[in-house]
């Protein structure tokens, strides 16, 4: 029987789907995966362990969805908003901002139904939120624990189209002030109209009160130049009867909303500079800074789900993605040089897409694929491939939040519908898209939302709700993955979930843990693994005392390789053969597992026969060569495991192979 040596030289393919196990013709076939679970692919090449999570906070209501979103004045002023039912909570430097003892919230509109479409933008201290059932409202910071949400008084605009009918607006008084009544000659008025604002002659105003179907009480906000009956007159474009804008983006110094209820191909420009300013000019003189609406020409309804600004303002549809430009390219958009393209026709699924270097990101509308629109020189257009196409069953069951990590390894994570987190490591310069699944340690953990800010490090943080059963009660947790790189310390890496750390004099009996309260804990212990422990009383008593612990939920590490493959010539797929030796190349790892299969593993030895139990094992860079429990058959797969709370890094597999040839 020839003998052969394969390898498995990087994983810059991720986890390639169960469709691709027989693509041998494809090279990307021997730098991927069947399973990548809790491993992230690094860019460049190996998979290191997912960092477990940190501790902070149960979020105020269990019972009830919630969501996180990033507020990022600087990387030295960044929190994490978490948005409940009518509700905000904040969080800042890893920790929930408190007041008074209890955690700082502030009231919003927003119910639990709707946490998940509302879209954001942010400018220095003030972020603007748009939810099409909601008035925009802004979110303002004057200090940690002084924040406030209010609804934008939008000067003078938007309005819908002009009045071309014979109804006529009389006003009893047409100077500024409150208490005026507005008479309209024909039912016009509906209850839902309060707070819409009317432009009336010269001037405008905004409705206080309903009285009828003709009649509401109004506030004259600019001089109409006159009381009498007039056709001349405009209804605001944002109102609870028409619906407000679900989109938001700031592009070149204009703050832009789309897509109402009543008119949702239509893209709304404040003026340049002035973002709550929404005079068109029309009805005195139109100027390159007036603010501009415009509506998408279409053969088909293209509702916008949601708008990103890059190179171009890039708006994304129900039914393709346009991007807004001037025409030429060093030209700012104006009144009279404003241009929408269709580049292509996939639609988006209205979740906020992401920007990367010069690419938007976008989950297309059935939620099961990601696309990256970018421009090509070669068709001067944009495309928008699908990144999703060698790993569909990784987003299958739908996402339902993206985000992006830009560091340390550029990661696009995504919350699926079924509460598990994947990742996609993205570097398109490398030719890197590599997807990887993660779940959480726990009973029923489940992944609800996840976040990215950034911070003063080296590295982004990624915050993520995780709903488990804890003590037979289901609770939903606010918690951020902990840094990738611990620095070679054996005592500052946390591969736990949940977890909580420990610094101080020597003890047995750490406290705190009253959030995994009758779970059974994983234990780092100076660095050294401990025998597991179950909470009582919020607390557990160690069996050796630790100046510094980790303690939290255990999750496994897998990787499973491809049907092995030499690549050379003729294939070895279906070929009888026994893999009787492997050896892994490790960087920065203590302790895994190897084997053909999750059931038949063999421990690596990584002790030195002479150290302390009690004692860290120092950290192995190199190779690791082992025999290989496995017997004759046709598949040859390499599993490798890490199901201890330690650091694995695997940079490459190499297999040796006894192959029956006939």
């Amino acid at each position: 029987m020839p003998k052969t040596l394969v390898s498995v030289p990087s994983f810059t393919a991720g986890q390639l789907s169960p469709r691709m196990e027989g693509r041998t013709d494809f090279q990307k076939y021997f730098s991927a995966g069947t399973i990548i679970k809790n491993f992230i692919v690094q860019p460049h090449g190996p998979v290191a362990r997912r960092p477990g999570t940190y501790f902070v906070s149960e979020v105020k209501d269990s019972s009830k969805d919630t969501r996180l979103i990033p507020f990022s004045f600087s990387t030295t002023q960044t929190y994490i908003l978490e948005f409940g039912n009518q509700y905000i909570r904040f969080y800042k430097d890893s920790g929930q901002i408190t007041s008074g003892g209890s955690a700082y919230e502030i009231s919003s509109p927003y119910l639990e139904a709707e946490l998940f479409d509302i879209k954001f933008a942010q400018s220095a201290d003030v972020m603007y939120i748009c939810h099409e059932n909601h008035a925009v409202r802004k979110l303002s910071r004057t200090g940690h624990t002084s924040w406030s949400l209010t609804e934008v008084d939008f000067t003078d605009g938007p309005y819908l189209d002009s009045n071309i009918s014979t109804t006529t607006l009389t006003t009893t008084h047409h100077t500024v002030g409150t208490g005026r009544t507005l008479t309209a000659s024909s039912n016009i008025f509906v209850s839902t109209d309060v707070g819409r604002l009317v432009r009336f002659r010269d001037g405008y105003g905004k409705i206080t009160g309903y009285t009828s179907a003709t009649v509401v009480t109004w506030q004259v906000l600019k001089d109409t130049g006159s009381a009498s009956a007039s056709t001349n007159w405009s209804l605001g474009a944002f109102s609870d009867t028409t619906g407000h804008p679900k989109c938001v983006s700031f592009f070149e110094q204009r703050l832009v909303f789309a897509g109402t209820t009543d008119q949702p191909q239509t893209l709304f420009f404040s003026q340049s500079g002035d973002y709550e300013n929404m005079d068109d000019g029309l009805s005195g003189s139109v100027t390159d800074s007036s603010a501009m609406v415009y509506t998408i020409a279409s053969n088909q309804v293209n509702a916008i789900t949601s708008i990103k600004a890059t190179r171009t303002l890039i708006v994304m549809t129900t039914g393709g993605e346009f991007t807004v430009t001037s025409g030429a390219t060093e030209d700012p958009v104006t009144p009279t040089n404003l241009n929408i393209r269709k580049q292509s026709s996939y639609g988006s699924a209205g979740v906020d897409a992401l920007s990367i270097g010069n690419t938007t990101i976008f989950l297309q509308r059935a939620k099961r694929k990601i696309r990256e629109l970018a421009y090509n020189f070669d068709s001067d257009g944009y495309i928008a491939p699908d990144l999703t196409i060698l790993s569909e069953n990784i987003t299958l069951s739908g996402l339902i939040q993206i985000d992006y990590q830009q560091e340390p390894y550029s990661v696009v994570w995504g919350v699926r519908t079924d509460g598990k987190l994947v990742g996609m490591t993205y570097n398109r310069i490398q030719d890197v898209v590599a997807w990887h699944e993660h779940d959480f340690g726990g009973t029923n953990a489940k992944c609800k939302s996840v976040a990215v800010i950034d911070i003063d490090t080296s590295e982004d943080q990624v915050w993520v709700i995780v709903e488990r059963t804890i003590n037979g009660a289901t609770k939903k947790y606010v918690e951020y993955l902990t840094p990738s790189d611990f620095n070679s310390n054996i005592e500052e890496f946390h591969y736990v979930d949940s977890g909580l750390a420990y610094n101080g004099s020597a003890t047995t009996t750490l406290t705190g843990l009253d959030h995994l309260e009758g779970e059974t804990v994983k234990i780092i212990a100076n660095g050294a693994t401990h025998p597991d422990k179950i909470v009582s009383s919020g607390s557990i008593t160690l069996d050796r005392s630790v100046t510094n612990a980790k303690v939290g939920l255990g999750y496994n590490s897998i990787l499973k390789t491809m049907r092995l493959d030499d690549g050379a010539g003729i294939t070895d797929q279906t070929k009888t053969k026994r893999i009787y030796d492997v050896t892994v190349r490790f960087f920065e790892t203590v302790g895994a597992k190897v084997g053909p299969d999750e059931d038949n593993l063999d421990i690596i030895p990584f002790r030195d026969s002479s150290a302390a139990m009690t004692a860290p094992v120092p950290l192995f860079t190199g190779d690791k060569e082992t025999e290989f429990p496995s017997d004759y058959g046709t598949n040859g797969f390499v599993v490798v495991k890490q199901d201890q709370p330690l650091p694995t890094t695997i940079l490459a597999i190499y297999a040796r192979l006894e192959i029956y040839d006939t």
